[in-house]
């Protein structure tokens, strides 16, 4: 069975109570420490080059495969 969204009231939509409720759930979030913030960021990073280097070299193989059989 599915459940029914909330009903608004009359007013529609409250910014303020919207708010509130968002920092409620913030509160609730377990954040990660700056070390393990550090670490992700760097991991992120260096996997970032890697993959665009090797998309970098699999796009050269690709132009001169192409440029080679264009000139035949």
């Amino acid at each position: 069975m599915a459940t029914q969204p909330p009903k608004l009231s009359g007013k529609g939509f409250a910014p303020i109570s919207f708010l509130s409720e968002v920092i409620g759930e913030l509160r609730k979030v377990t954040w990660p420490s700056r070390q393990e913030t550090t670490r992700l960021t760097i991991m992120v990073l260096a996997l970032s080059i890697i993959i665009g280097i090797f998309l970098g070299l699999f796009d050269m193989l690709f132009a001169r495969f192409f440029s080679i059989l264009s000139n035949s």
